[in-house]
């Protein structure tokens, strides 16, 4: 599989973006007009710079407003075309993309169009050159891709092909399976990209919201089943047009689109394996069985405060690490790692951030097998030097730094717990009724949230849900779930680009990407919020007012008002069930724990609780007053 990505995908100069590009590990490159325009030098420095990286110009586009032009449009129109063949040749690339007519002289008319083509073919021939033909969306007499192959066709010229863009054939909802009788050899590049299913216009559509294959809502493996079928043996080419991109690192933004086309052909293989051929050998998506462990790294009085907020919840000091200063901490299947050690990652991570949860710990079908799919996508493995009896734990680092650890039941990895570290008995006393972590809630940059996504739904078993505006009162944050089908694992992803937000405040004071609240689920919230209380715990004030509006709007009776207000707990409902949540002050600077409690099959997150929440937890902060005095 040759991989290639447009220009215009990334940030940057054009040296920059070649440098990213190449880093990434891609074949190839478009060079796309604007980029050249703005390069300072002569196209023959361009291709020089390309063939230094180790790259080839895949091809050189845009070329517009070509076909069905009326006289004496028609003449100018083949002399751009000469003209640009000059530059292609000094470039050293021999294919141009032709978009579809959008100007209001063009006349329609598949033969017009074809007669065209066929007089550019031989033009093209003349110097060695090839034209692919592209349907864009929006264009005046040509849309769809079946109306483009059929000028491609009739043109009848071994220089002309056809050019596949998924944007335009499904954001436009043109059945993929039209493709399939295309012949491969008459496709000259297929290009890629995901986007959101909204509905605007095709152009804006186009132009602003573009995502990389894996990021958006389009059947991409659908599309690319269809393109595997024709034998079409030529690039994947990335076109990504998206106003977030253009702001991002190029370097991020490049492996991301990397990934992707890995990820998506490797699925394609998976559905499609008589056509299509896997891009790389590596293990399918991992099936998560559950979150085995959270890390946090503090240093020793930090660590204390922390251990006493755990102790309120119910949890019980478990264990000490027998080479390390690490604590273990555990209520039913929750274990909370502290580590107060003054070298390595953990000691790094918390000069970094101050304490923070920087290490989650998965239990997997197979660890190894984790790691081995997640370094084929691209991902940093990780390892730190061990002490004599200590296990090899596979991990990997995350999106924001943090660090990832695989375990299962295959190895002494099961016996982690063991092996590393001396356990206490466990005592009599009864815990808080805390069974397991229901989710996991990570805060970063909004501009990262793609990569997030992509790097969890490429390398797991699971899936992103619809995303959604979470109201803070300074502004929106934009959440993403991420869950695997059985709920073994879910991740809420909390983009933040507003410093007034809570979210934003937390990013801002933690130095970066980091979990900001862990939930943690019980079988009984109301019991489990007396036994808390009796413990000391410090759950977080709602508003009065809040358990007026939930009478009203959900007809609880008033005894059970009366309860949800006396232990501060949140309450939701859907047709599926009933959802309570109760949370706790906030640690430091935007970290706290949630409580929660499903009834029925309620599979939410209590998303119109959010702004009563985050405005109780502001006030709690006083964080409105500290950020206003910092601005």
């Amino acid at each position: 599989m040759k991989t290639s990505i447009a220009t215009v995908s990334i940030s940057g100069t054009l040296r920059e973006k070649l440098a990213a590009i190449a880093s990434a590990g891609f074949d190839g490159v478009e060079i796309f007009e604007a980029d050249f325009l703005a390069f300072d030098g002569t196209p023959a420095d361009v291709g020089k710079i390309v063939a230094d990286h180790g790259l080839e110009i895949t091809m050189f586009q845009p070329f517009r407003d070509f076909e069905g032009m009326p006289p004496p449009q028609r003449a100018r129109a083949f002399d751009r075309a000469e003209r640009k063949f000059d530059l292609m040749q000094q470039l050293g690339t021999d294919l141009v993309l032709v978009c579809s007519n959008v100007s209001p002289l063009a006349i329609g008319g598949i033969e017009r169009a074809a007669a065209d083509f066929h007089e550019l073919g031989e033009r093209a021939k003349k110097r060695g050159l090839r034209v692919g033909y592209e349907a864009l969306a929006w264009g005046r007499h040509i849309n769809d891709h079946r109306d483009a192959w059929e000028v491609v066709r009739r043109a009848d010229h071994p220089n002309i092909g056809l050019i596949l863009d998924s944007f335009h054939t499904l954001s436009r909802g043109i059945d993929v399976e039209s493709i399939r009788s295309i012949p491969g050899d008459r496709i000259f590049i297929v290009q890629l990209a995901d986007a959101p299913l909204v509905k605007m216009d095709y152009l804006f559509w186009s132009r602003h919201f573009r995502t990389m294959p894996g990021q958006g809502d389009f059947d991409l493996v659908a599309f690319m089943r269809a393109v595997a079928a024709t034998g079409y043996a030529g690039p994947l080419s990335l076109e990504i047009f998206n106003d977030q991109f253009r702001g991002g690192s190029p370097k991020s933004i490049s492996v991301d689109g990397k990934r992707s086309l890995i990820h998506l052909m490797d699925q394609v293989a998976r559905e499609e394996p008589a056509v299509a051929q896997p891009p790389v050998p590596m293990p399918d998506r991992i099936a998560v069985r559950g979150v085995e462990f959270i890390e946090f790294s503090a240093d020793e009085a930090e660590a204390e405060t922390l251990a006493t907020i755990l102790r309120t919840m119910g949890f019980r000091f478990a264990g000490r690490h027998k080479n390390k200063h690490v604590d273990l901490y555990r209520q039913g299947g929750i274990n909370i790692v502290v580590n107060t050690e003054q070298e390595g990652f953990a000691h790094s991570s918390y000069l970094v951030h101050g304490t923070s949860a920087y290490a989650i710990g998965l239990k997997v079908e197979d660890a190894a097998a984790t790691v081995e799919r997640a370094r084929a996508l691209g991902a940093e493995t990780f390892a730190e030097q061990r002490a004599p009896g200590e296990l090899s734990i596979p991990a990997i680092r995350g999106v924001g730094g943090g660090v990832l650890y695989f375990l299962d039941e295959r190895s002494d990895l099961a016996r982690v717990w063991e092996i590393e570290f001396n356990l206490v008995a466990a005592t009599n006393e009864p815990d808080a009724g805390l069974t397991r972590i229901d989710h996991i809630a990570q805060t970063m940059n909004y501009e990262e949230m793609l990569s997030w996504v992509l790097f969890y739904v490429s390398i797991f078993r699971t899936r992103k849900l619809p995303a959604v505006d979470v109201v803070d009162p300074a502004g929106l944050v934009r959440s993403q779930v991420i869950e695997s089908t059985d709920a073994a694992l879910r991740l809420t992803l909390n983009g933040a680009e507003n410093p007034r937000t809570l979210a934003g405040h937390f990013m801002s004071r933690s130095f970066g990407s980091s979990i900001q609240h862990l939930a943690l689920a019980t079988d009984d919230l109301l019991a489990t919020a007396e036994r808390m209380a009796a413990l000391g715990f410090e759950a977080l004030d709602v508003p009065y007012n809040y358990y007026d509006d939930v009478e009203a709007r959900f007809g609880l009776e008033p005894e059970e008002i009366e309860r949800l207000r006396q232990h501060r707990i949140l309450y939701d409902r859907d047709e599926a069930g009933e959802y309570l949540q109760m949370y706790s002050r906030s640690y430091g600077d935007g970290f706290f724990f949630e409580i929660i409690e499903r009834r029925g099959t309620y599979a939410g997150y209590g998303a119109a609780n959010a702004p009563v929440r985050i405005a109780s937890q502001k006030r709690a902060l006083n964080l409105d007053d500290r950020i206003a005095a910092t601005l």
